[in-house]
Parts: C-alpha cells; sequence; structure tokens
C-alpha cells in the first residue's frame, strides 16, 4: 500500500567479510571506508535498536519533527573557531583541524562503504532512519572531544569502546578487541583492561548520546557540557593517564604509548 511505511531490511551479519577487512585496517589503519565496512558488516540488527531508542524518546521525536543539519553545523569551521575559548564547539573546530580531517572525509567515507552493501534494489530509504543515520555518522568526532580520547590508533581503539556502550555494534567492540592484539609496546591485559574500562565509562551514561541536541551546547564550556551529559572526567577510569601515540605509526601497529592528561583532547602523533 501507498501509506505503508517504509520497509527496513535487517542485515545478516557477514563474520567472513569482517575478518577479510580487519586485516586490510590492520595494514592501513587511516581506511575509514574499512572500518565502516566492518561496522556495517556486523551491524546485524543493532541499528534498528538504535533507531527504535531514538524514536521513543523525546528528544528523538524533537530532533525528527525540527530535522536540524548537525553536518553543515560542524562543516562550517570558521564560525566554529569564532566561539568563545575552551567551549565546546572551539575545541571541537581545533580537534578537527589539528587531525587534518573534515566531516565531509567520514561522510565520503561511509559512502564509499555503502556502496560496498549487499541490499535489496527495491529497498526503500526510510527518510526517519536516513536522518539518525547520518546524524549519528557526525557525532563520532564529537564524541571523541566528550571523551577526551584522541584519533591516533589508541584514541580510536578507547572510542569505540565508549562509543559500543551507547551504540552497541559488534562491528565497533570488534574493532576495539582486535587492537589489543596488534600493539605491540602494552601488555595484552593491559591494553585489553584500558579499553574495558573505556567501555565502563561510557556505561555510566544510560544511551542518550544519540539523541542530544549537539547545536545548544557548541557554544557552552566543554566542561559544562561533559557534566551536563553526565560524562566521568578520565582519572575516574584511567587513574595513571589515557592512552596517547609517541612517534610514527606503522604498519606493524601502535608506536610507543605513553600515558597522560593532556589539556586538550590528543590527536595522532600529539606527544
Amino acid at each position: 500500500m501507498k501509506n505503508d511505511p517504509p520497509r527496513y531490511e535487517i542485515p545478516k551479519r557477514d563474520w567472513p567479510l569482517a575478518f577479510r577487512v580487519i586485516r586490510r585496517v590492520i595494514e592501513n589503519p587511516e581506511r575509514t571506508d574499512d572500518i565502516i565496512e566492518i561496522i556495517n558488516a556486523l551491524a546485524g540488527p543493532s541499528f534498528e535498536k538504535a533507531y527504535q531508542r531514538f524514536y521513543k524518546s523525546p528528544g528523538g521525536q524533537q530532533l525528527l519533527q525540527d530535522r536540524p543539519d548537525l553536518f553543515a553545523t560542524l562543516s562550517d569551521r570558521e564560525a566554529l573557531q569564532r566561539l568563545p575559548e575552551g567551549s565546546f564547539g572551539q575545541v571541537y573546530a581545533d580537534f578537527m583541524q589539528r587531525g587534518g580531517i573534515t566531516p565531509a572525509g567520514l561522510m565520503e567515507a561511509g559512502e564509499i562503504a555503502r556502496e560496498r552493501l549487499d541490499r535489496p534494489d527495491d529497498l526503500e530509504i526510510d527518510p526517519n532512519r536516513e536522518f539518525f543515520g547520518q546524524r549519528l555518522r557526525d557525532q563520532h568526532d564529537l564524541w571523541h572531544v566528550l571523551s577526551g580520547y584522541g584519533m591516533d590508533e589508541a584514541g580510536e581503539a578507547a572510542n569505540l569502546a565508549f562509543s559500543v556502550s551507547q551504540f552497541p555494534n559488534p562491528g565497533m567492540a570488534f574493532i576495539a578487541m582486535a587492537s589489543v592484539f596488534v600493539q605491540p609496546n602494552l601488555k595484552t591485559a593491559t591494553w585489553g583492561r584500558y579499553l574495558f574500562q573505556a567501555w565502563r565509562r561510557g556505561r555510566t551514561l544510560a544511551k542518550t548520546l544519540p539523541q542530544v541536541r549537539y547545536e545548544e551546547l557548541l557554544p557552552l564550556p566543554l566542561d559544562e557540557v561533559r557534566q551536563r551529559l553526565g560524562i566521568p572526567e578520565p582519572a575516574a577510569f584511567h587513574p595513571t593517564g589515557i592512552a596517547i601515540l609517541k612517534g610514527s605509526k606503522g604498519n606493524a601497529g601502535m608506536g610507543e604509548v605513553v600515558w597522560g592528561f593532556p589539556s586538550r583532547p590528543a590527536v595522532a602523533t600529539a606527544v
């Protein structure tokens, strides 16, 4: 019927594909499209469950009604840099500039990964789910800033572990767990414990970060935003500091990892 809601096809998890692609990620961890492909391959019903939580929440309903464009807001780096020093938006803009990345880069990587999906040709795109998925994508680097985990391999793994607590996607957990076995300079138990603590840190929150109206928080001081959202300070779960990559990155795993609490979110080779 014409008025029927768009059909949503729950994808089957493709573990063989995930194991093939993780080898490419180990060789080149900067290929964001490969990371997204693993997340898509193992998504199963996780996206639909997250969407249903979003759809049923008052914040999600308001966002679906107003449809603010988070991508456009985060892409206007000049406007973000004009925000007060130490504000959420200004720190985010600084973080993205120092890392040499843009929201458009993440969007393009997502499109490349989505083209590889084997989905029915007659599957109609639901605009509400598409809006939620795009908004979730654009929040990734905001969560880096909120958590304080950097964008080097150490930070990406920790941010994924933190994010799994908010969006329980097995693909993100798989990538984070794989990082335990490819870093050469830490004991596996030490690194595994660190990622477990990053996950526990996110678990202290209800699964509410996806439905936050970030546009209204960007002008506020970053510390105030963290307090409003209930995000614990890193030291509460990482008493020796967060992991920061030191030196150059190579194909054999992460470089030397040091521990500390930078005054601003760490980026790759920040030390």
